[in-house]
C-alpha cells in the first residue's frame, strides 16, 4: 500500500456543535488556515510529524440552505450542525426509510468536491460495521452531498471526557477497537487523518464506532506524507486523553487541558496516579515523542498493525468488579442493638440510660389458659398436616397422580387422571428475518430434526456481538416455529450450538397467521437474558399458540474476542395435543 493518502474523514456528529468541540472546528475568514485556536495548534501538533497538511485555498461561500430543503426527492434537512470553510452538516431525515441520517453540502465548485465523492464512495466500499457508514454519494443540481450513518444512542468521546477519565477496562476496549478499526482500514488504502476525540463514538452496547473515514479530511483538504503514523498517533493521543483527561500537548484542545508548558511529554501514570502501566506505556509508544517512549523503552508503534500487535501482547484488562451494595438496615430496637443499659455515645459526660424493666409475664388463670389454647391449636394443625399426607399417599396407591416440576395438574371434576406432556409435532420452521433477508435459510430443518448434533448457525461475525451491529439484524434472529394447528403448548426445551447467547422465548396469538415481526408475539414466555448451551422452560399455564419465536439477539465469542457466532441445536415443545 502506498504511504501517501489524501484521506477524507466524516466531520458531523449526532448531537450538534458540541461546546467542547466548536472551538477545534472555527477556521479563519480568508481559508488559508484552520490553526489560529488552541484545539487546530494542538491538531497539527498532534499530527505534524506525520508529514499532514492542509491546503491553501480561497473562501468558498457555503451554500445557503434551509431546515426543509429536500435532496433527492427523499432527504429531509433538519438541523444545521456545522457551517465550515464552504461546506455544511445537517442532521436529516430519510423520508423513503424513515430513519435519521447526516448530510454533508458543499458546492459542486468547490476546490475539494471531486475529492470529498472520491474519499465518500470509497469509504463506502469499505463496508465495516466499526465505521460510521457511507450510505449515499452525489453530485446533483450544482451540488455535492454525502449522506451517512446517524447514531442518536451513540455519545462521542469529547463527552465522555468531560465527566472525567475512563476505567483501565473502559480505555483497553477503546485503544482495542479502534486500532483493529483503522488497521483494517489502512489495509483497504484508507486513511483517517483527523481521529480526534469527536469522531470516536460508544455506543450503548459499549461498542465504540469510528465516523468520518476519509471525508472530513477530504472536506478540510488534509493530507499526509506518513498516513499510517499520523492515524497511529491520533490513536496514542486518544488514549493518553482517556487515561489522563489531558490532551498529550501544550496547548488546550478538545475541552482538555494541555501539559505544563516546558515540561515536555511525559507518561500518563505520571500526570495522574492509578493509570494502568500497561496502557500508559502503550500511548507512549504510539506518540510522537524523540525517543522518549515508555519506561521499559519498547520500540515505538508506527503504524495501526503494530499497534494492535502490542495491545494483543499486553495481558487482557478484564471488566471491574461490580460493588457489592449491602442492603439497608431494618430498624432494631434497643434490646437488638446490644445498648440496653450501656452510656449513650457522644460528647459530655456520660449519662447511663435509664433501663426499663420487661412486662411482667400472665400470671393466675389468664395464663394458663393462654397456653392450653396455643398448644390445642398446634395439636390440630399437626393433626390437619397428617391427614393431608396420608390423603395423598392413599391416592397414589390407587393410581391417582400428583403432578409437579415441569407438568401441570388439570381438575376435570371426577378422579380420572389428566392426560400426559407429549411431545408436540412441528410442523414447519422458517428464520426469523424482519429485514426480509435471511442468514442460513437452508440450515432451519437441522433445529428440529431429533438430532442434536446438526444445528442452524449463525455465520461469523466480526466486532459486535449483536450480529455485527448490521442496521438490518437491529431484532436480532432466530427461529419461528409452524405447530401446524393452535396447540396447548406446557415445556420448551432449546439445546444451543453454544452457550453465552442472549435469549427470548415468545408466542404468538392464537388467531395469528404467518407472523415475522416482533409485535407478532405478544406473549412472551421467557426474559431476554444469557443462556447456558440449553434452555429448558416449564410454563405454570399451557398457552394455546400455533407459532413460536425464539429470537437471539447477542452471540458468544467464537474463538477469539472479536469474533461472535451462535445457534440452536435442537427445538422440543411438549403439550397436551389437541382432541
Amino acid at each position: 500500500m502506498a504511504e501517501r493518502s489524501t484521506a477524507a474523514v466524516d466531520v458531523a456528529d449526532n448531537s450538534g456543535d458540541n461546546p467542547l468541540t466548536a472551538k477545534a472546528d472555527k477556521a479563519t475568514t480568508d481559508g488559508v488556515t484552520e490553526s489560529i485556536d488552541t484545539a487546530d495548534t494542538a491538531e497539527q501538533s498532534t499530527n505534524g510529524t506525520g508529514g499532514e497538511r492542509k491546503a491553501t485555498e480561497p473562501t468558498i461561500a457555503t451554500p445557503e440552505l434551509h431546515s426543509g430543503h429536500k435532496l433527492a426527492r427523499r432527504y429531509r434537512l433538519e438541523e444545521c450542525v456545522t457551517r465550515l470553510d464552504g461546506f455544511s452538516s445537517w442532521r436529516a431525515v430519510d423520508e423513503k426509510l424513515r430513519r435519521a441520517v447526516g448530510v454533508h453540502l458543499l458546492p459542486a465548485d468547490h476546490p475539494r468536491a471531486r475529492s470529498v465523492l472520491a474519499a465518500a464512495r470509497s469509504s463506502a466500499l469499505l463496508g465495516d460495521p466499526r465505521f460510521v457508514q457511507v450510505l449515499d454519494a452525489v453530485e446533483e443540481n450544482d451540488l455535492v452531498y454525502v449522506v451517512h450513518e446517524w447514531l442518536p444512542d451513540a455519545t462521542e468521546l469529547t463527552a465522555l471526557l468531560a465527566l472525567g477519565p475512563l476505567e483501565a477496562h473502559d480505555a483497553y476496549q477503546m485503544v482495542t477497537q479502534v486500532s483493529q478499526a483503522m488497521a483494517a482500514a489502512h489495509r483497504e488504502g484508507l486513511a483517517h487523518l483527523r481521529l480526534t476525540p469527536s469522531a470516536v463514538l460508544r455506543t450503548s452496547t459499549g461498542q465504540y464506532r469510528i465516523r468520518g473515514l476519509a471525508v472530513a479530511a477530504a472536506l478540510r483538504g488534509i493530507s499526509s506524507d506518513t498516513p499510517q503514523r499520523s492515524d497511529t498517533e491520533a490513536i496514542g493521543a486518544l488514549l493518553y486523553a482517556v487515561l489522563t483527561q489531558r490532551w498529550p500537548y501544550e496547548s488546550d484542545a478538545y475541552g482538555l487541558h494541555g501539559l505544563p508548558k516546558g515540561v515536555g511529554l511525559i507518561a500518563p501514570d505520571q500526570v495522574r496516579a492509578g493509570v494502568h502501566r500497561g496502557l500508559s506505556e502503550l500511548a507512549m509508544r504510539a506518540l510522537v515523542n524523540d525517543g522518549a517512549t515508555a519506561s521499559r523503552q519498547e520500540p515505538p508503534c508506527t503504524t495501526p498493525d503494530e499497534l494492535v500487535k502490542a495491545v494483543g501482547e499486553m495481558p487482557r484488562i478484564r471488566p471491574p468488579e461490580p460493588a457489592f451494595t449491602a442492603p439497608p438496615e431494618y430498624q432494631r430496637t434497643t434490646y437488638q442493638q446490644g445498648t440496653y443499659g450501656r452510656p449513650a455515645a457522644g460528647p459530655g459526660p456520660s449519662v447511663t440510660q435509664p433501663v426499663t424493666p420487661p412486662p411482667p409475664a400472665l400470671q393466675g388463670r389468664t395464663g394458663k389458659a393462654l397456653k392450653w389454647a396455643v398448644s390445642a391449636l398446634l395439636i390440630a394443625a399437626l393433626g390437619l398436616g397428617s391427614w393431608q399426607l396420608a390423603d395423598a399417599l392413599l391416592h397414589r396407591d390407587k393410581g391417582g397422580s400428583t403432578e409437579t416440576g415441569n407438568t401441570q395438574t388439570t381438575d376435570h371434576g371426577d378422579d380420572k387422571q389428566s392426560k400426559p406432556l407429549s411431545p408436540l409435532r412441528i410442523a414447519d420452521v422458517t428464520e426469523y428475518s424482519p429485514s426480509g433477508s435471511g442468514i442460513q435459510e437452508n440450515q432451519v430443518k437441522n433445529a428440529v430434526d431429533g438430532d442434536p448434533s446438526t444445528a442452524w448457525i449463525t455465520p461469523q461475525y466480526k466486532g459486535y456481538p449483536n450480529f455485527g451491529n448490521l442496521p438490518n439484524r437491529k431484532d436480532g434472529s432466530g427461529l419461528i416455529v409452524d405447530l401446524g394447528s393452535t396447540q396447548s403448548v406446557s415445556a420448551v426445551d432449546i439445546a444451543f450450538y453454544r452457550a453465552g447467547q442472549t435469549v427470548e422465548v415468545m408466542a404468538a396469538a392464537p388467531g395469528a397467521t404467518r407472523p415475522s415481526a416482533l409485535g407478532d408475539f405478544p406473549k412472551r414466555l421467557s426474559d431476554l437474558k444469557p443462556v447456558g448451551s440449553s434452555l429448558a422452560l416449564s410454563l405454570n399455564k399451557p398457552v394455546k399458540t400455533r407459532y413460536l419465536l425464539v429470537r437471539i439477539t447477542s452471540l458468544p465469542n467464537d474463538g477469539t474476542p472479536e469474533e461472535f457466532r451462535g445457534g440452536i441445536s435442537e427445538i422440543t415443545l411438549k403439550g397436551q395435543k389437541a382432541d
